[in-house]
């Protein structure tokens, strides 16, 4: 292989990794500058070598365009953690992310990341996996992005019995100091369950540390 193709299966193999949805031939092709036949074949190619240095990762076509899976004899090993991880106690940032979507609901990734600052793509992913958050449908905008919500195991590993149940929001905002209650929606103020918070009351929280509590 020539040092220019290990360099492209390199980038090409970073560009699955950080994508959480199957990736065309055409949208890797602009990525790498290459034409689509080029980037077909660098495909084949890191498929190829993933097999023959016994990865744990193996290269698919699914659904129109590629994507990494892990590899079907790692299945045993790859269940027992992920089953183990649920019962995991959450990172900070996996508690700040809940609690956007329990109080903005439903909510879609892009509108997450903006509250937080940050990309919150993975930390969904991970609340998705735990069955504390969901998809909820779909927005009825350009584009159709998801959109996410609590799960009933949400509730039940908080202990309440609704979303109405979710404490108010004002008193984390100081809202009565500054006379501003009017303008915080509360749980108590939804009676469709669907609670939604104040946005600046979450940028409130400052940066979160990844560690958990």
């Amino acid at each position: 292989m020539s040092d220019a193709a290990a360099v492209d299966t390199r980038a090409i193999e970073a560009l699955f990794f950080v994508s959480d949805e199957p990736l065309t031939a055409s949208v890797l092709a602009q990525a790498l500058e290459v034409d689509r036949r080029t980037a077909e074949g660098l495909c084949d190619r890191l498929a190829q070598d993933l097999e023959e240095r016994g990865s744990g990762l193996i290269l698919r076509n699914v659904a129109g365009g590629w994507r990494l899976y892990t590899h079907p004899d790692t299945a045993p090993v790859v269940e027992q953690f992920v089953l183990s991880s649920r019962q995991a106690r959450l990172t900070k940032a996996s508690l700040e992310t809940l609690a956007i979507v329990a109080y903005k609901q439903p909510v879609t990734r892009h509108q997450v990341s903006a509250i937080r600052g940050v990309n919150s793509d993975g930390v969904l992913r991970a609340l998705v996996d735990r069955g504390l958050v969901e998809e909820a449908g779909r927005e009825e905008t350009p584009g159709r992005p998801v959109l996410f919500g609590t799960t009933p195991g949400f509730l039940e590993r908080l202990g309440l019995p609704s979303l109405a149940s979710l404490p108010s929001l004002a008193p984390l905002l100081g809202a009565d100091a500054d006379g501003s209650a009017s303008d915080v929606e509360t749980p108590e103020d939804d009676p469709s369950d669907t609670p939604e918070g104040n946005q600046d009351g979450a940028d409130a929280a400052g940066p979160i540390d990844d560690e958990p509590v």
